[in-house]
């Protein structure tokens, strides 16, 4: 009808195979520079470069070329249980804070870094669900808890609050025990070792 032929009007370009080259060899740099950046982290420091790229293609690249990066990373336990001191009822199984400073979760994670990793104790207002002390440290010892535990004290009232941590030894140690009793706070635990 209009004189163009069908197959003018379903064609599609070719993708520009030059600018994949040009893309190629920058993700190529910073993969060399940064091993164990994924597809997002190059994207992310190829704007940075001024280039507009989506992540989709980045990725498309990557895996053409064999350049994703797949780290396995070992799992850290830092819960353990198998102790012989006090554990304590779970006093929040069906509690649903109504205000703050009523339940104070306690928790410790890791952090990995570039060589080494380094574990963080922090302590949780469970009704806001921000962080109200924190403690970090190289070894899962009783005193990293116990930094977190005084940093929370200090900036917050403990009337009426319940702490509640999993059953590991920092958390059923007799000095942290005796803070909590010292300030007032009823002890509570979960009765497995995740919250």
């Amino acid at each position: 009808m209009t004189g163009v032929p069908r197959s003018k009007y379903y064609y599609k370009p070719k993708k520009d195979k030059q600018k994949d080259d040009f893309i190629l060899d920058k993700i190529k740099g910073i993969a060399t520079a940064f091993p164990s950046y994924s597809y997002r982290r190059i994207t992310a420091a190829l704007r940075r470069e001024d280039m507009v790229v989506n992540h989709k293609r980045v990725y498309r690249i990557m895996r053409q070329n064999g350049i994703c990066c797949s780290i396995r990373r070992a799992y850290k336990h830092t819960t353990n249980s198998s102790h012989d001191l006090a554990k304590y009822p779970n006093l929040v199984k069906n509690l649903i804070p109504s205000r703050p400073d009523q339940v104070w979760h306690a928790d410790i994670t890791y952090i990995r870094f570039e060589i080494p990793f380094a574990y963080l104790a922090a302590i949780i207002d469970g009704f806001s669900r921000k962080v109200i002390g924190y403690a970090i440290g190289k070894t899962l010892s009783p005193s990293l808890t116990i930094a977190a535990l005084k940093d929370a004290i200090n900036v917050r009232d403990t009337t009426n609050l319940i702490h509640h941590s999993d059953q590991g030894f920092q958390y059923c140690s007799s000095r942290y025990v005796e803070i909590l009793k010292d300030s007032g706070i009823s002890i509570s635990m979960s009765d497995k070792d995740i919250l």
